[in-house]
């Protein structure tokens, strides 16, 4: 089995950062009135910037997968060409249609040889899965290089306009126009970007390189009911009813493609079930926990910054909050991206030292997965 490192990472978050008094305006008031729970979610989730693939006017200005496609090409360069990448694996929860997937539009729009492509979409994990099949495909031999990215464009799907038919029915049966609120406290969490990972077989002759020590992936599914979810309604007995069983008036009526959550079970769940696994992590892979240098929570909001910390203090395998760095409140949830996004400007800030161990933690909460991953600096 070969080693694997990490030797370049690049970015593309579009347009301008977006403060939280431009957010509305941007993407719109719902029924033509202020939202009455932005002010208590940005409060909560401490975000303070975003960024969105729309101008100031809401005009669309990026695709997903102009996105990616931006950053894919942002890693290479006249030393390590394009030319040479075997291989493309992209993780997203927002892809712009349903068929071709993300990885084949990006590579449409990269016009690059032909190469191995794979496509992972769901929430947050997806982007780990694509960074585990580029890291598994080179610790196999299979290729001698790889590309994952992870990218959201979610803005369009937040838009007021997308719950206007939502709003004109409950106005008409119940004089109340106000969506739910698990429908609008996402409204105020999410971003749009993309990221995306060189990965090669031998480190960078200069500077820093990345070795992925080991990458691990569990799903709950078995245990948990679907917490968040688009493209579906959750019934009254927990199970979920995807669009394809609806009729396009139903759609309409229940605003189907947007994103919602249930917060109380988000809430209950999601920090447990992640301490706990962590605890398990550390003894399968013998890790001194004393020895982590950074550790990379991905945050959805920084309400679970405390919940965590106290969590891994009562479960084991805590690590103190001087280690950890983040970014979220610069640049927003940005889902499957975040993660490649605090490792891409964790490289950068030059703190880094050979030698020197770095955690990553991924949360997923469409049904509770989670992913860890230990990285080495060398």
């Amino acid at each position: 089995m070969k080693e694997v490192f990490i030797t370049r990472l690049a970015k593309c978050l579009p347009n301008e950062p977006v403060g939280n008094d431009e957010m509305e305006s941007i993407l719109g008031k719902i029924d033509g009135k202020p939202s009455r729970a932005r002010a208590i979610v940005l409060n909560s989730n401490k975000i303070k910037t975003r960024y969105y693939a729309m101008d100031k006017e809401g005009n669309i200005t990026h695709t997903n997968a102009s996105m990616t496609a931006e950053a894919v090409r942002n890693l290479f360069d006249n030393k390590f060409p394009i030319e040479q990448l075997e291989l493309l694996a992209c993780g997203t929860t927002s892809p712009d249609q349903l068929l071709p997937n993300h990885a084949v539009m990006v590579h449409g729009l990269l016009k690059c040889q032909p190469v191995e492509l794979l496509s992972a979409t769901g929430a947050c994990a997806a982007g780990m899965q694509a960074f585990k099949y580029a890291y598994m495909s080179i610790k196999c031999g299979n290729t001698s290089n790889a590309v994952s990215t992870g990218s959201e464009r979610l803005s369009t799907w937040m838009q007021a306009t997308k719950f206007e038919p939502e709003t004109a029915i409950v106005h008409e049966i119940e004089g109340n126009p106000i969506i739910a609120f698990e429908k609008d406290f996402l409204r105020w969490m999410l971003s749009d970007g993309a990221c995306a990972a060189l990965f090669q077989d031998k480190p960078n002759e200069d500077g820093l390189s990345l070795r992925v020590d080991w990458v691990e992936i569990a799903s709950y599914a078995n245990e948990y009911e679907t917490c968040m979810y688009a493209g579906a309604i959750k019934e009254e007995d927990g199970n979920v009813k995807g669009w394809v069983d609806m009729t396009p008036e139903e759609w309409a009526a229940n605003s189907a493609f947007s994103f919602k959550q249930d917060t109380k079970m988000l809430g209950k769940n999601i920090v447990p079930i992640g301490a706990k696994w962590w605890v398990e992590l550390v003894e399968k892979h013998n890790i001194k926990v004393d020895e982590i240098d950074f550790f990379l929570p991905h945050l959805s909001s920084e309400f679970f910054r405390m919940k965590i910390d106290e969590e891994m203090k009562k479960q084991g395998g805590y690590v103190p909050q001087e280690k950890w760095f983040t970014n979220l409140t610069k640049v927003g949830n940005v889902g499957t991206a975040s993660p490649y996004l605090m490792l891409e400007e964790l490289l950068n800030t030059g703190k880094l030292k050979k030698g020197q161990k770095i955690i990553l933690m991924v949360p997923e909460s469409a049904r509770f997965s989670y992913s860890y991953a230990q990285i080495t600096v060398v």
